[in-house]
């Protein structure tokens, strides 16, 4: 199983862990950000690596080859010389190298998809990555709008439960006894003369009004008075 093939189920398993611990979603996706990074370090690593098993092969290709075509040649010089026997020798070492050179040559073209396929997958993998980067920072924004929106609604609920309300009602009466107190405490403001002559006025028209009263209550009985001496 390639690195890159192993890397979803890596991250599959950790995500599943944590949200069976439900733990913290920033954590959970820094934990896949860094998931990715490390798988990345590890596909370049092995592309790297099979690069350098292709430039091995290549050159023991090119060693094997040469080996080959020195054979050949040898075998074409016995021929010449009507020594069929070392002709037939060098032939020999000329298939054994030449089968040498086939394997080398199937081995080249399975690295050379390794290393494409290894390339492929280091720039899918850090598309991904700068992506995954990019949905980290906005998550990580709508986590903390989340946790802000859900402690406000927390808050109001608590407002508006009953206890919450009497414990206003109770601050508020405790506010109003602290006015009263304070309006009962509060110095008598000095009269200021006008005021005095105000209230003077005030008390003569009521003296005025209460004479008035007496007067009018004494004319009745006059007139009676009155009219009992005509009768006798």
């Amino acid at each position: 199983m390639g690195i890159f093939t192993r890397f979803k189920d890596i991250v599959s398993a950790n995500i599943n862990a944590m949200l069976d611990r439900a733990e913290d979603p920033e954590k959970l996706i820094k934990l896949m950000v860094r998931e990715m990074e490390d798988t990345l370090v590890e596909l370049k690593s092995a592309c790297a690596a099979t690069m350098a098993d292709r430039s091995r092969a290549a050159r023991e290709l090119d060693d094997v080859q040469e080996r080959v075509d020195t054979w050949a040649a040898r075998a074409e010089l016995a021929v010449q010389k009507g020594r069929d026997d070392l002709a037939r020798e060098a032939l020999m070492e000329k298939r054994r190298h030449q089968e040498r050179a086939d394997h080398l040559d199937e081995e080249l073209t399975k690295l050379d998809a390794l290393v494409e396929q290894s390339q492929d997958d280091i720039h899918a993998l850090e598309d991904k990555l700068e992506h995954a980067r990019e949905k980290k920072r906005l998550l990580v924004q709508r986590h903390i709008r989340a946790n802000t929106q859900k402690r406000a609604n927390e808050d109001i609920r608590r407002a508006e439960s009953q206890d919450a309300m009497l414990r206003f009602e109770q601050f508020e009466q405790r506010i109003e006894r602290m006015e009263a107190e304070a309006e009962i405490s509060k110095p008598r403001r000095h009269s200021s003369l006008e005021e005095e002559f105000a209230i003077l006025e005030s008390d003569g028209d009521i003296e005025e009004e209460l004479r008035n009263i007496k007067e009018g209550a004494k004319k009745p009985a006059s007139g009676q008075q009155a009219a009992e001496g005509t009768k006798e």
